[in-house]
């Protein structure tokens, strides 16, 4: 512990009196905890400067206030709980009761995924703003503001969302994605974040256990833990998802939710396979549990045809599918969507009620006359080709590097991961860091041990210039380290 003393002088505190404050307040702070054991009189005499009977007659005097037990052979050890006997006093401007259990959980399980350095560099999982039609889009909106249902796009809205957007999901996703539902099935959210909470919230119970892909989705397992769930981390193969022993048993706890990305998982790009999907919905359907599809950007496929989703082959109504627009129009749209088996759907859209209402009306009504006069499918079908020729770019940049820099996962996506070897990360992003290059490291990702490093790296936001000049980078420095 820190201690700071002041010589003794006219004006000052007796040194026996120093210590006597700065033992109480380390001991009220909590930096001392009940039963443990304090610095012996001579150790800690030692460590001040000071004599040995000043340190014991403070002890002393911190036996007869109460905050100590002395036990001869034994030692001075602290004998009051500061959390029930000596709350400490608020500070101005704090609040006097503090966040609950969940609100702890929240702010703990966020942690990382706000440390994550604000990357510009690689920009993963943001398309390129740059490229969207935004006069159609201005225009689709004049004419909506200027339309008979202007008035009541400017009142509160239905919470489960604008009918003619969810009608055109759910249409939409019919025909590419393979998903089975009808416009009741859709629920408008305000972003893929908020749908996980809102599922948490809704479905979990606290101490029920939530599988999450590891390394995964960070925000997934912050919407579960918030929710009170306990976190089984589950490993990954070439297929998805490895929750089978060789043998084909399963050790794991029981589920109540299963988190999965199964198109593109995130970060590090596999898709699961037909059978691995399957097989999935089985053991959920035997375990009564959810599944969680997030098909964050199951749009951007370029080297294979895609699988349909997983929701359209659940014929047990277990899975909950989450889609955003963030990545294939823009971010500041904030609109994203469950489709949700029918039982559950009152029980959401109340959440959603009691969230924040709904979403924008506008631009619910501007999004589903994108997509309903064909102006979506055909900015999809535009941005995969531009996507695909940017993805390739990257490829061809970074070769060079050979075995220093193992991309994987770059069948699909707005991004791929980069793979160092096992003790690589840390030093060669720092390295990256001191030459202003700002990287996403996989280590963030993971929940359980590390067992991949390296960077997600994203190329959709990037034109082939700034690809090139990123990748030469992030080379130089990876070189520069392997040198040594």
């Amino acid at each position: 512990m820190h201690f700071s003393l002041i010589p003794a002088d006219i004006n000052a505190p007796s040194l026996q009196d120093q210590v006597c404050s700065q033992l109480r307040e380390h001991i009220l702070k909590g930096l001392y905890v009940r039963g443990q054991r304090l610095p012996a009189s001579r150790v800690l005499a030692a460590e001040l400067g000071v004599a040995r009977v000043t340190v014991e007659a403070a002890y002393v005097r911190l036996e007869a206030e109460g905050y100590v037990q002395r036990r001869v052979g034994a030692g001075t050890f602290v004998a009051i709980d500061v959390l029930t006997r000596f709350p400490a006093k608020p500070v101005a401007g704090q609040a006097i009761a503090g966040p609950s259990q969940r609100g702890l959980a929240t702010q703990l399980a966020t942690r990382l995924r706000f440390d994550v350095p604000d990357q510009r560099d690689f920009s993963a999982g943001l398309p390129d703003l740059r490229v969207f039609p935004r006069e159609l889009w201005l225009s689709l909106q004049s004419r909506i503001v200027r339309g008979p249902e202007s008035d009541a796009l400017m009142d509160y809205g239905d919470a489960q969302g604008y009918l003619p957007l969810r009608q055109a999901i759910a249409a939409y996703l019919a025909q590419s994605r393979g998903v089975r539902c009808h416009p009741g099935q859709v629920l408008i959210l305000s972003s893929s974040q908020q749908a996980l909470q809102l599922l948490a919230t809704t479905l979990l119970d606290p101490g029920d256990v939530a599988w999450v892909e590891d390394p995964g989705y960070h925000g997934a397992r912050a919407a579960f833990q918030a929710a009170g769930a306990i976190l089984q981390p589950v490993g990954l193969d070439e297929e998805g998802l490895l929750w089978r022993e060789p043998d084909g048993s399963c050790t794991l706890p029981k589920p109540r939710m299963i988190y999965v990305t199964p198109s593109h998982q995130y970060p590090l790009g596999m898709r699961m396979s037909l059978a691995r999907r399957m097989d999935l919905l089985s053991t959920a359907q035997a375990q009564r549990a959810w599944v969680v599809e997030d098909d964050y950007d199951g749009e951007y496929q370029y080297d294979h045809k895609p699988l349909p989703a997983m929701q359209g082959l659940d014929d047990a109504g277990c899975v909950l599918y989450v889609g955003t627009f963030s990545k294939v129009l823009f971010p500041g749209l904030r609109l994203a969507y469950v489709v949700a088996p029918e039982p559950v759907m009152p029980a959401l859209i109340a959440g959603r009620r009691a969230c924040d209402g709904h979403s924008s009306q506008l631009q619910q009504a501007v999004t589903a006359a994108f997509i309903s006069q064909g102006h979506f499918s055909a900015h999809l079908r535009r941005m995969r080709l531009l996507y695909r020729s940017r993805r390739d770019c990257m490829l061809q940049a970074l070769a060079p590097l050979g075995e220093l820099l193992q991309p994987t996962g770059f069948a699909s996506g707005l991004q791929f991961a980069g793979l160092v070897q096992p003790g690589q990360e840390a030093p060669l992003t720092a390295a990256a860091r001191r030459s202003g290059l700002a990287l996403r490291d996989l280590h963030y990702a993971h929940l359980g041990p590390i067992t991949r490093e390296g960077w997600l790296l994203g190329y959709a936001g990037l034109n082939h210039e700034e690809i090139r000049d990123a990748a030469g980078r992030l080379s130089r420095v990876i070189r520069g380290a392997t040198k040594r």
